[in-house]
């Protein structure tokens, strides 16, 4: 099998700088492995890269002319993605207002990230079917044909998926100390409930304007 190299390194260029560019994504994946460890970020990043398998197949779809996407159904997607993102934030910022004597006993507290949560969040940037419906294409000649060069690309994306969100992670918690771990989950609650707020606002000016 034929495979251009440089069409391939610049995907991997763009993947890198596309994952790692702070979003709903790595906000969620770094507040799981500040909170819980690196198994919860794993777990988290799990759950993101089956839902952006997901996304790729509905695209790919999409691509071969065999799907459409309603635009009010899309519209509705987004917003109710941007609900639950803004859920998510709610639970980050109150998952750090325990004390230091609740967190010492070890008090029932919910969960900050995880495969399901994960999941959820990746599905619902809606929006990203059409990022990867107009992403492929460009590097689509990577192989002699077409189905060879999506099967590549898709595995491609898993590996650099879970390899990039989980360097963030881990530069973020290596650079950072423990005391400021804490402020770190507040800010990145802060961060999660403005992109939500973002999200749901365009989403229902959207709809308004149908």
């Amino acid at each position: 099998m034929h495979i251009d190299l440089s069409v391939l390194g610049l995907y991997i260029a763009a993947v890198i700088a596309m994952i790692a560019i702070p979003g709903p994504v790595v906000v969620l994946v770094t507040g799981a492995g500040l909170s819980r460890g690196p198994m919860a970020a794993l777990r988290t990043i799990a759950g993101t890269n089956v839902a952006s398998l997901v996304l790729i197949a509905i695209s790919a779809l999409i691509l071969k002319g065999l799907l459409s996407v309603n635009e009010t159904i899309f519209i509705g997607a987004k917003l109710l993605g941007s609900l639950y993102i803004g859920y998510i934030a709610v639970q980050m910022l109150r998952e750090k207002s325990l004390n230091v004597d609740q967190a010492t006993l070890q008090a029932p507290s919910t969960e900050v990230g995880g495969f399901s949560k994960g999941f959820v969040i990746g599905i619902s940037n809606a929006k990203d079917i059409i990022f990867f419906s107009s992403f492929f294409p460009q590097f689509i000649n990577v192989t002699p044909n077409a189905n060879t060069s999506l099967a590549l690309l898709t595995a491609v994306w898993v590996v650099l998926d879970f390899a990039t969100l989980m360097l963030v992670y881990v530069f973020i918690s290596k650079v950072t100390k423990p005391a400021i771990h804490h402020t770190l989950m507040r800010g990145a609650g802060a961060l999660l409930l403005l992109i939500a707020g973002a999200g749901a606002t365009m989403s229902l000016w959207a709809l308004t304007t149908e």
